[in-house]
């Protein structure tokens, strides 16, 4: 029999930006950082004899807290990949929201109905993952092995192995990040024994408990964002339902992207919805092939945009925007 400890990848940009990244390929964030110390103690006693993942920088940078402490290689599978999102990749959740409330719905709640220009369907996410999942228990018969992979890609898998319909999967909940799940493999049965265990992540370090969509039981408060022309550059309007709530304004300097403004509305701070603005910093900076967001940040900000991955001591703070993998031992 092949144990198989599943992970779902820790904070990335998307959760915490609040933008659809399927098989985009993001970073993680100084928060999922912290919850892999947390994920690294939970496996401590744990004998593993092999770790997988999806290619995709998340998933790697999460398995470094099972693979590197124990001096074992990567074993990357693309099969694990999060499910591949076509014309959504990139947008916000709101903006999607408000053009395609329909299939905004179906992808929590209808799967079976959800369908995107040049994404996968559902049906083609749980045939892949079966796949790859058998694949892994090929390779290491009798043996324990972790895997690290995706929220929706994860929910679909388990729940296609507990003997759900699409349907029935819309239906069930939603893991948070670092979230484990075990599974036992043996001939052509696969079971379910756990899933989406998350009790190893402090309440404060928790993605969910910060986020406006969970606490709310599935409601949302995220921005959609309006592009507005400027001299010197790009202003984007952040938009909450059809009120204007912020800005932020960005100018190319040389081999980096300058933010200029970064304003949020007085009542609506204290939310947890500033952070949107930086993620569209993000998109634009990278979108023009940029590694360096660059901003004029006051002293008493500071430790505000340090959480978020900035860093300096003079006048200016920059954030690196790089893809990397900063390996847990």
């Amino acid at each position: 029999m092949t144990r198989i400890y599943l992970v779902r990848h820790a904070e990335a940009e998307g959760n915490l930006f609040r933008v659809a990244h399927g098989q985009y390929d993001s970073n993680l964030t100084p928060r999922g950082y912290r919850q892999l110390h947390y994920l690294r103690e939970r496996f401590a006693g744990v004998h593993l004899d092999a770790v997988y993942g999806s290619d995709l920088t998340r998933t790697r940078a999460t398995a470094s807290a099972l693979y590197v402490p124990r001096d074992l290689p990567f074993r990357p599978l693309p099969l694990l990949r999060e499910v591949r999102l076509g014309s959504w990749e990139e947008r916000t959740w709101a903006e999607i929201k408000r053009r395609e409330p329909e299939m905004y719905t179906n992808f929590n709640r209808r799967p079976d109905l959800w369908r995107v220009d040049g994404a996968e369907t559902f049906s083609e996410v749980a045939r892949r993952m079966v796949e790859g999942i058998r694949r892994i228990a090929a390779e290491c018969p009798g043996l324990t092995v972790a895997a690290a992979s995706h929220g929706a890609a994860l929910r679909t898998l388990l729940g296609t192995l507990e003997g759900l319909s699409l349907e029935e999967i819309g239906r069930s909940g939603h893991s948070d990040n670092t979230a484990v799940s075990l599974l036992e493999a043996e001939g052509d049965e696969i079971r379910v024994v756990s899933r989406d265990d998350s009790s190893h992540v402090p309440a404060e370090c928790s993605t969910f408990r910060r986020q406006n969509w969970y606490k709310a039981g599935g409601g949302d408060e995220d921005f959609w964002f309006v592009p507005l022309a400027a001299e010197d550059g790009l202003v984007l309007q952040a938009m909450l339902d059809n009120e204007r709530s912020g800005r932020v304004a960005l100018r190319r300097e040389d081999d980096a992207m300058r933010i200029t403004a970064y304003e949020i509305n007085p009542p609506l701070r204290g939310r947890h919805l500033g952070v949107q603005l930086l993620g569209q910093a993000v998109k634009y900076a990278r979108r023009q092939g940029l590694e360096t967001l660059v901003m004029a940040c006051p002293e008493e900000l500071r430790g505000y945009f340090a959480q978020y991955g900035f860093t300096g001591a003079g006048r200016d703070i920059t954030m690196d925007l790089r893809r990397r993998v900063r390996e847990i031992p």
